[in-house]
């Protein structure tokens, strides 16, 4: 079609130069082009430009007899991705009736040749339940970097050991002849593939922790600070330093002292109350714990250190209490930012593993964690005010003589090595021994070359499955001595150690040992903390004791994924692993051999995977199971590399990332590429908009949504994020009026939920919403009074009615005959709402059947029913 006629262009024209400079002086008929294209039965139009600039005007351009028939396709389209742009093009222009010729399409998306399938002869509706295999790591998709098929066919020959697939492959043409030749190579190569293979994707698997510096921002302070002190210390020169920086910057502090007997909620509670006061514990703007300063155990539960046990209980006596503001832990030398830093408390470590939780669990009430250097200084200060003010953004923060730094979780550089894979010898001890995750190790170990395997665990030799385990160890040729020892008891573990063979010293420590004991912090107690500390930590701590004199070429302490991100119901759990990264940072700046792995669940076994609901909840969180003998794997090349404390765990990163977005471990992430990624795609949405404007709240999209819609769109909101919680594929199978836990929610899910929907509409949902707004349908009527204005929920809305109310009738004429009927009809709404409770019917109801009859009766007959109904009064 020619620009300048609007009409079939004549060939011959188009070759002239007077055609052309029509072309640049006259006007452009692009309208009449496209209404001549419809005139000769045009009706799917492909744009093949940069954008989709022509379809939006041809779309104009349309009459208005074919302005529902007509389509345009732009192959390309700002702020979408290529390829998918690309395919729904195709696929539209298909289903008009374009050939397409898919054989190509698909051999090129998927970089294999494409074959045509029968479709069965009845009507299907298919729904995956398995996990996809996910693509090797390095794998390339696309065109240009797709695998070309006989590449493919001959490693798929060569991993199967195939030595005809191979040949054949290859196109030998005397098989015979070269036989020989492929049958020596083949095992070889084989070998090389999977090594190849398992190096790759243990690579996918590692991250370590790295501290950003933190650009300066200052920061200012107001209102009421409460500052939590552990008691005896009020008086120290650093802790007076940092009240007395607080009061320098524009705070009010409030000291209150807590003791051992106060590492209990209500003795908080009734600390904080007595201390604030009733009418002032809301007005609190932020709260200060420096409780992890506590030196020492708590006094019943000998695992748990103090600053610990009185931090949980801060955190639950606040919420008690009804005190306002967020509140951030301060440590002082919890953590090392590198270099040459060691933690210099440990203990003060196992904080920052319980305030992880806590930034999961109870986002509306948590601060963040900071930690300040052994010597304060003004700038130190100014440092802590910017943190604890807001001012950085940040809640995992370092200060330090150099700067600010925020702790992040970035990719482990691959193939990096430290030396050779870790080669054992002599005795190795494993912790847990006879457990799944022990098991694991100690075949491994024995493949290795480890003489002596000595497996420790509670019930020992009694475990189920020990004779088993010791066989299989036995056939690779390695020594086995099973005992029953609690690590946690120092004396027995000392005891077990004096028993090591001569012949075999102890060459490596392998702390595999742990319990579970899950729950919301709200619900867990110091007690909880003790079991699960007892396993872990404090079981390292005697083993770090007693062997470090011993000239050990390993020592590896079983961490786990929630001590470096935080999980949700495993406050105790990540405390416990948060205290072991520590000691492995410490005895590395001792000198002394340490590997504390950051594991992600583990298949076949492993502590999640034990529990149905715990392993269904990390596989929704973009956190699937990793095999056994890869994670073996890392773990001996770990040992020798130069990271402390590896992050090694599978990620699915499209699930990780919908679920870290606008959370906090967003921040935690922020350095990888796939979370960058949904980032700036936020932030191109955003920017893509008209200027000064910005995406709108969902009160704002509800507002601005007919009243009747309002509900049912939040209900779908609610029910999609229900479902999303509860591994369904779509929200269709969450009935609106079935209660949440009758669907199968926990006090760990309905956490996640509250989050989801805390992210999704802005507001702050009480920990107890679940549970006060029991059914999807109840909670989206509560949603809907708390982000529409004009529509509050009945509960606030009732109250103000009945002042309304009660000023109308004050304001009613001394008229007896309409006083004695507002009497009567207030008396029969009161006995309607009375059933639920007394169940009785109502004398006023009986007597006066309606409205009309109260309209026609006289004041005598009135009066009557008044007497019957309320007596005397």
């Amino acid at each position: 079609m020619s620009n300048v006629t609007g009409l079939v262009a004549d060939a011959e024209a188009l070759c002239s130069a007077e055609y052309w400079v029509r072309h640049v002086r006259e006007a452009v008929r692009f309208a009449d082009g496209v209404r001549s294209l419809v005139d000769v039965g045009v009706t799917t139009f492909l744009e093949l430009g940069p954008d989709e600039v022509l379809s939006t005007m041809g779309e104009q351009c349309l009459p208005d007899e074919t302005a529902d028939v007509a389509v345009f396709l732009p192959a390309a389209r700002s702020g979408r991705g290529e390829v998918e742009t690309a395919l729904t093009l195709t696929a539209v222009a298909h289903v008009r009736g374009v050939p397409v010729d898919w054989m190509a399409v698909l051999a090129a998306t998927a970089g294999r040749p494409a074959r045509r399938v029968e479709l069965p002869t009845y009507a299907f509706q298919r729904k995956r339940y398995w996990v996809e295999t996910a693509a090797a790591p390095g794998a390339h998709h696309g065109t240009a970097d797709a695998r070309e098929s006989a590449d493919a066919d001959f490693w798929d020959a060569v991993e199967r050991e195939d030595l005809s697939a191979l040949a054949g492959t290859l196109a030998v043409e005397n098989e015979a002849d070269a036989g020989e030749s492929l049958a020596a190579v083949l095992p070889v190569l084989s070998s090389w593939r999977r090594r190849s293979r398992e190096r790759s994707q243990v690579d996918a698997w590692r991250y370590r922790i790295a501290w950003s510096p933190v650009s300066e921002a200052a920061g200012a302070l107001k209102g009421s600070w409460l500052v939590a002190v552990p008691a005896g210390l009020a008086g120290d020169v650093w802790v007076a330093d940092c009240v007395a920086g607080l009061a320098a910057r524009g705070a009010l502090p409030v000291v209150v002292e807590l003791e051992d007997a106060d590492a209990d909620r209500e003795a908080v509670a009734a600390r904080l109350r007595e201390a604030l006061g009733a009418d002032r514990a809301a007005d609190v703007t932020g709260v200060l714990s420096l409780l992890a300063l506590a030196e020492g155990r708590h006094g019943r539960y000998a695992a748990v250190p103090l600053g610990l046990a009185l931090t949980l209980s801060l955190l639950q006596g606040i919420g008690d209490a009804g005190v306002g503001g967020r509140v951030w832990c301060v440590t002082r030398g919890a953590v090392a930012t590198g270099g040459a830093e060691s933690p210099s408390s440990v203990e003060q470590a196992a904080v920052w593993g319980l305030g992880r939780v806590a930034g999961l669990e109870a986002p509306e009430r948590w601060g963040g964690l900071v930690d300040l250097p052994q010597t304060l200084d003004g700038r130190a200060l100014e440092r802590l005010t910017a943190a604890i003010s807001g001012a950085t953004g940040e809640d995992e923060l370092a200060v330090r003589a150099s700067g600010v730094f925020a702790r992040r979780v970035v990719r482990a550089a691959v193939g990096a090595q430290g030396g050779e894979v870790w080669k054992p010898s002599g005795t190795v001890l494993v912790t847990g021994g006879t457990g799944a995750l022990g098991a694991h190790v100690a075949r491994w170990l024995a493949r290795a070359g480890a003489e002596h395997l000595l497996l420790l665990s509670r019930r020992g030799p009694a475990a189920e499955g020990v004779d088993k385990l010791r066989a299989q160890l036995a056939e690779s040729g390695a020594r086995v001595t099973v005992a029953a020892c609690d690590v946690g008891d120092r004396q027995a573990l000392a005891g077990v150690l004096a028993r090591v063979p001569e012949e075999f010293p102890l060459t490596a420590v392998v702390h595999t040992a742990g319990v579970l004991d899950d729950g919301v912090l709200d619900g867990l107690s110091v007690g909880r903390f003790e079991g699960v500390l007892r396993a872990k930590s404090e079981a390292a701590w005697h083993l770090h004791e007693l062997t470090r004199e011993l000239d050990l070429s390993a020592f590896v302490l079983f961490s786990s994924f929630s001590a470096t991100v935080g999980g949700a119901g495993q406050g105790n759990y990540a405390a416990a692993n948060a205290f072991l990264d520590a000691l492995a940072e410490h005895r590395r700046a001792e000198g002394l051999p340490a590997t504390s792995v950051a594991w992600g669940p583990w298949a076949d076994g492993g502590m999640a995977a034990q529990d149905a609901a715990v392993s269904g909840r990390m596989e929704r969180f973009g956190l699937p199971a990793m095999e056994p003998e890869l994670a073996v794997t890392a773990m001996a090349r770990a040992v020798n590399q130069s990271d402390t404390c590896p992050v090694i765990t599978d990620i699915d990163w499209p699930r990780f990332t919908a679920g870290v977005d606008g959370t906090r471990l967003g921040l935690l992430f922020g350095d990888i590429a796939e979370v960058r990624a949904v980032r700036q795609a936020a932030d191109a949405t955003l920017d893509g908009q008209t200027a000064g404007t910005h995406r709108p709240a969902l009160a704002t999209t509800l507002a601005e949504l007919p009243a009747a819609e309002r509900e049912p769109a939040l209900l779908d909101l609610v029910r999609t994020q229900t479902a999303a919680v509860l591994g369904y594929a779509t929200h269709e199978g969450i009935d609106g009026e079935r209660g949440f836990f009758d669907m199968g929610l926990d006090s760990l899910t309905a956490v996640e939920l509250r989050n989801r929907l805390n992210a999704a509409t802005g507001l702050r949902l009480r920990p107890t919403a679940l549970f006060d707004y029991g059914s999807p349908s109840a909670l989206a009527r509560h949603l809907k009074g708390e982000l529409v204005e004009d529509e509050a929920a009945p509960e606030k809305s009732l109250p103000a009615e009945i002042d309304r109310l009660e000023s109308v009738l004050s304001a009613m004429e001394q008229d007896d005959i309409a006083r004695t009927k507002a009497i009567v009809r207030l008396q029969s709404v009161l006995a309607k709402l009375s059933e639920p409770v007394s169940g009785g019917g109502s004398a006023v109801r009986d007597d006066v059947a309606n409205d009309d009859d109260l309209e026609s009766a006289s004041v005598d007959e009135l009066f009557d029913v008044i007497d019957r109904e309320l007596g005397d009064a």
